[in-house]
């Protein structure tokens, strides 16, 4: 238990302490309002410019980009890739509004619409810059630029592709694609116990479409 002395030299060090503050604050008054109004400053530009600019440009982007998925959906590449007179093609939404979620969706769109008109380089450029969130579209990216290299004649480059797809989330629609395209391209290289290997994993996910037909892949690699 603390005695009575030793209590007032507490006391005594924290009234130091508050009296060392107060001469800080009165000091550095003008300094510390400025601070606080630049904080308060910044938080207010960023709730503003989320609300008046970001917003209503991805809003924008959204409308601008509908006519192209259409034209996508139809197997209309080459007009939804680059639009017309009428329409913005997922290009003109890249280059307008590139930072915005729907510009960001539009490359991967792009690096499709490019793989399905033959041009792969193009076609990896575009899936490889994007960035988006969504799982699915994010694996498949990768999937897709595994194709490419693949149709580039770059089988090594395709099945590291393949293997990085099949790492990134382990689920049985993603996974099992991408370790029966890894196999396959290892069987094109006479890499069959790599082929095997990949295709063993795919026993893993019996609810995929993969599951039902990899028995007689791993038997062929083997024999």
């Amino acid at each position: 238990m603390a005695t009575k002395e030793q209590n007032e030299e507490k006391n005594l060090e924290i009234g130091k302490v508050i009296t060392k503050s107060e001469l800080f604050i009165e000091k550095n008054q003008k300094t510390i309002i400025i601070v606080v109004a630049a904080i308060l400053f910044i938080v207010v530009a960023f709730f503003g410019l989320r609300k008046w600019y970001f917003q209503p440009r991805q809003e924008r982007a959204a409308e601008e980009m509908f006519a192209a998925e259409n034209l996508f959906d139809n197997g209309q590449y080459e007009l939804a890739l680059n639009g017309n007179d009428k329409y913005l093609g997922f290009v003109d939404v890249i280059d307008d509004y590139g930072c915005t979620k729907a510009g960001k969706l539009a490359k991967y769109y792009a690096g499709i619409c490019e793989m399905q008109l033959g041009n792969y380089e193009s076609a990896i450029k575009y899936l490889k810059s994007y960035k988006g969130k969504d799982t699915f579209t994010k694996v498949e990216s990768v999937i897709l630029i595994g194709d490419a290299e693949l149709e580039l004649g770059n089988t090594d480059a395709a099945i590291k592709q393949y293997l990085k797809a099949a790492k990134m989330e382990d689920n049985f629609v993603t996974a099992p694609t991408a370790y029966f395209k890894a196999g396959m391209t290892y069987l094109m290289n006479g890499k069959n116990s790599d082929a095997v290997d990949c295709f063993k994993k795919i026993k893993n996910y019996p609810e995929s479409t993969e599951y039902n037909e990899v028995d007689k892949y791993i038997a062929y690699a083997e024999a």
